[in-house]
């Protein structure tokens, strides 16, 4: 989606919208640049320095195993950036396609789409994730795979209430009425004029995957050492919280600060969008 410019100017006009912007920036600029930023190999153990505070040698002190907390933070903010983006993205538009196909066909097809849907939209994003992954085994790709369905029912639900709308239009009508083919009205009125609540509502459940891969990782099932996860370092920082209470404050904070930048910058681009009124229109 291109935001135009005037609602991008509208967007980065609000104190709201400009702030979460700029810590998003940073967050995914530490996460690219973690090689560099880093001043540890994050895998890097060293018994001698376990659970030391604070301070100008580590900034943010070090794990139980003497793992440079800092270092492990920046490279998990690339674990937990992947995780939430890449498994919206493929909900995202395989909710779309299912979506747009169901609510434009409609028949036996819709009522299929719709059962399985509401089916598993009766589970919540956890449970369902949990299932999947007992399934298909702890990983960083199986947590991807969990996500992406646990969110595929409330992408599919929103495209498809689009399309149901947009459908009956008078330029929809107009447009078939002149032979036009279902993938020509599909993929150029439907889902153009379809997709912007739809990216929107992604935005704010990628805050959501955020939260949830972190949950996986705290129990063990997300991605697996060495690979750092800030759920995972805050789980080994449980058993740490009378000696290094900062073993799961500081990644917990990362989490907290990611996901209100995430939650606030939609907000505002949802107010710069007018996607409130045009839901209401719809």
């Amino acid at each position: 989606m291109t935001v135009p410019s005037s609602a991008l100017g509208r967007l980065l006009r609000t104190p709201r919208g400009l702030g979460a912007a700029i810590v998003l920036a940073i967050i995914v600029l530490a996460a690219i640049l973690a090689p560099v930023i880093a001043p540890y190999d994050y895998a890097a153990q060293n018994l001698r320095n376990a659970n030391m505070d604070p301070g100008a040698l580590h900034w943010l002190g070090t794990d139980e195993f003497g793992r440079d907390l800092f270092s492990r933070i920046i490279y998990g903010a690339r674990t937990s950036l992947t995780v939430g983006v890449t498994s919206i993205s493929i909900s995202m538009v395989c909710g779309m396609a299912l979506g747009a196909a169901a609510g434009y066909f409609g028949g036996a097809f819709d009522r299929v789409v719709t059962m399985v849907v509401d089916l598993s939209w009766s589970f919540p994003e956890i449970l369902l994730a949990l299932i999947l992954i007992a399934i298909l085994g702890p990983g960083l790709a199986s947590t991807m795979i969990a996500i992406s369905i646990a969110y595929l029912a409330q992408f599919t639900r929103l495209t498809r209430a689009q399309v149901m709308a947009l459908k009956s239009e008078t330029y929809v009508e107009a447009t078939i009425s002149l032979g036009a083919g279902s993938g020509h009205v599909l993929f150029r009125h439907l889902l153009p004029n379809a997709v912007t609540p739809v990216i929107v509502a992604g935005m704010l459940a990628t805050g959501d995957a955020i939260i949830l891969e972190a949950t996986l990782g705290f129990f063990g099932l997300g991605a697996q050492p060495p690979t750092p996860s800030w759920g995972a370092m805050m789980s080994s920082g449980t058993a740490q919280i009378f000696i290094a209470p900062w073993i799961i404050i500081f990644p917990g904070l990362a989490i907290a600060i990611t996901v209100i930048a995430i939650n606030l910058f939609g907000d505002a681009l949802i107010d710069a969008l007018d996607i409130r009124q045009r839901l209401r229109e719809g």
